[in-house]
């Protein structure tokens, strides 16, 4: 009986390792997975300040696109950058101003939208060394997920949520495109109903000679 006892034990500690070790590979490759897909190392950041309000909001959710490149940002864009001054925080803002256009040396100046001026070693000088990506899209407040659990899972969990939402929106428009077609098939058309009109007067004509002929003949 202990025998078969400890055989069942050591069978379901097999079982859950073999479980979790699937589970950590399927998390490690979804997240290299999206690491190659928005060309950075941390593809999702959560909004920390209120700098950006009333655009973006504490604990919202910014996902960021690395693969564009830093020459083509231009005025308006939101991008994430390490601030200039250290290299020790992530900074969220506001293009506001193109200080050197050329490609070699491109720098820029940004601002927080509720910030009343750029500031220095903040938002400027902004150079390539410095740019992580461009804000493509963000998410309110499920940025509190953070708070609970700790990289990369819950970056995992916010970007199936992201999907989700995505795939929702793509849906609804793609239904919406497809009741208008029907809508459009079912009411026929100007040129429709001239053909149809048409049809029924030509057929009408004939039955009345048809009808002239027969009684002519008869007289």
């Amino acid at each position: 009986m202990k025998v078969a006892e400890i055989s069942f034990n050591m069978t379901n500690t097999k079982v859950i390792v073999k479980d979790i070790l699937i589970v950590a590979i399927g998390v490690a490759a979804i997240w290299i997975g999206l690491q190659v897909i928005f060309g950075t190392q941390n593809p999702f950041y959560v909004v920390s300040s209120g700098s950006m309000i009333p655009v973006l909001q504490i604990y919202d959710v910014l996902v960021v696109n690395g693969n564009v490149p830093f020459e083509e940002i231009k005025v308006g864009d939101i991008i994430v950058f390490n601030r200039p001054s250290g290299h020790d925080r992530v900074i969220v803002h506001r293009v506001e101003t193109i200080l050197d256009d050329r490609p070699e040396s491109k720098t820029i100046r940004t601002k927080g939208d509720a910030n009343p001026i750029s500031i220095p070693g903040t938002d400027y000088p902004i150079t390539k060394e410095e740019y992580i990506g461009k804000v493509i899209y963000w998410v309110p407040q499920i940025g509190y997920v953070t708070r609970i659990l700790a990289p990369p899972i819950n970056y995992i969990i916010i970007a199936v949520i992201i999907g989700i939402m995505i795939v929702k929106q793509y849906s609804q428009k793609s239904k919406e495109s497809k009741d208008k077609n029907s809508e459009d098939k079912l009411t026929p058309t100007k040129e429709e109903f001239r053909v149809q009109n048409d049809s029924a007067y030509d057929e009408s004509s004939k039955i009345d000679d048809e009808k002239s002929n027969h009684n002519q003949n008869k007289t």
